[in-house]
């Protein structure tokens, strides 16, 4: 169901007595999302999301936009180390992929989103939008506050982050030996990268990689073994030490953050 289709008969919808909604003032607010979220004071781990991932400018623009924004509690759901893994530059592309999932390029007040099975995000993947005994849902995440006013759009607050389907695909608890093992090999070879060895670091990347592929079936998820599976082609097809000691980096870094 599209968005834009269902904006006028929204009008037409009274007030949303089961779900909690921010005041409504007729002069538009001054603040645009991303000033409202930090003034707010509960949203200091988005707001350090969106830095990392440039999309500060993103979400100044003129929009308007709908903000499903998870709370810093909702942020402390995930695993431990899941947010220091999705803040370092070189996981920039799935920090950016999870949070373009929580908005939506159109102004969609809560009245409007509970005549929704389905939104749009910036990402182009759709979220599925439900209704449980008076309360909404976003896939899973539930929706706990909503109808906050900016100057170029609205927030709706969530209790849980959003995890696009691609991404959730290959979600499942690393095994602890995968897990030791990646991290070891980040230890002993990112220090050696740092110091211009790259044939070596990429040589001990490449011997827990392997290490890895030889576990039992099972011992890693599906998603990853795939994705481990295709960095190792990548490296066999390239003579680059420098560009195969960031395959598998990123790899190992992308199942130590699976997880989430």
């Amino acid at each position: 169901m599209k968005i834009r289709i269902l904006f006028t008969a929204a009008l037409l919808i009274g007030s949303l007595p089961a779900v909690a909604s921010a005041e409504h003032h007729d002069a538009r607010p001054i603040q645009d999302i991303v000033d409202t979220a930090v003034a707010a004071g509960s949203f200091n781990t988005l707001a350090a999301a969106l830095n990392a991932a440039d999309l500060v400018g993103v979400l100044r623009g003129e929009g308007p936009f709908t903000v499903f924004a998870p709370t810093d509690e909702a942020f402390a759901k995930l695993p431990a180390g899941t947010i220091d893994t999705l803040l370092k530059p070189e996981n920039k592309a799935q920090l950016t992929e999870i949070l373009t999932y929580h908005v939506v390029g159109a102004e969609v007040p809560a009245a409007a989103a509970l005549t929704l099975d389905e939104a749009e995000a910036l990402n182009g993947v759709t979220i599925a939008l439900t209704r449980r005994d008076g309360r909404l849902f976003l896939n899973e995440s539930e929706v706990i506050k909503t109808d906050i006013k900016t100057s170029n759009g609205i927030i709706h607050v969530i209790d849980a982050v959003l995890i696009p389907p691609a991404l959730a695909a290959s979600r499942g608890p690393v095994d602890p030996v995968v897990a030791q093992l990646a991290s070891k090999a980040i230890e002993m070879g990112a220090p050696l990268f740092n110091q211009g060895n790259h044939a070596a670091c990429a040589a001990v990347y490449e011997m827990a990689a392997e290490a890895m592929m030889l576990m039992p079936g099972g011992t890693m998820t599906a998603g990853n073994e795939k994705m481990l599976q295709a960095a190792m082609q990548q490296v066999r097809r390239s003579h680059s030490p420098t560009e195969n000691a960031w395959t598998l980096r990123r790899a190992f870094d992308t199942m130590m953050g699976s997880a989430m």
